[in-house]
């Protein structure tokens, strides 16, 4: 009966996840020292997407490295937004910041591939954009930078957007 309980509780938390891939981008480690010697907690930075253009960060923080995976891969899927995209590739080049840290994001052509750095890399990938020029300023730090980016993915816009909201027909 145990067995059958486990076996519902796990397809029930597989079932809304369907086709989402989790990359975890950043393993953190924290020591605190205690009269035993160091005791140590970790935190994990970790990125869901589908490749259809959802994606969502999320970061996690346990005694244990799985478990701080685990909580990353929850608040990613909670964070989870849509972007919009223009076939592979975004439809303008857009600024986002973050902290310290600002990101450039400019269209490609196709066959570009994702020209990023190997901390932003996977989060452009897992939102489905295959070609994409990126410029990192400021602080590198993967935390600022993976959040400058959704802030920067969360500007786009269609044509088709601009011209509802100006109240503009495209010809």
């Amino acid at each position: 009966m145990a067995f059958d309980r486990k076996r519902r509780r796990g397809s029930r938390d597989e079932g809304p996840s369907d086709g989402l891939e989790e990359n975890v981008i950043q393993i953190y480690r924290c020591s605190k020292v205690v009269k035993g010697g160091r005791r140590f907690s970790f935190a994990a930075l970790v990125v869901v997407g589908d490749r259809q253009g959802r994606v969502g960060i999320g970061y996690g923080k346990a005694n244990e490295v799985p478990a701080a995976v685990e909580k990353g891969i929850t608040e990613a899927k909670k964070s989870m937004v849509l972007i919009n995209l223009k076939g592979h590739t975004i439809p303008h080049q857009v600024t986002g910041r973050f902290g310290a840290s600002s990101v450039v994001m400019v269209p490609a052509s196709e066959g570009t591939g994702v020209t990023a750095g190997k901390k932003l890399r996977p989060m452009l990938e897992l939102a489905g954009i295959q070609n994409l020029l990126t410029k990192a300023y400021g602080s590198t730090s993967p935390k600022n930078l993976l959040r400058a980016s959704m802030n920067a993915l969360k500007k786009l816009r269609t044509a088709q957007m601009v011209s509802a909201l100006r109240g503009v027909d495209i010809g």
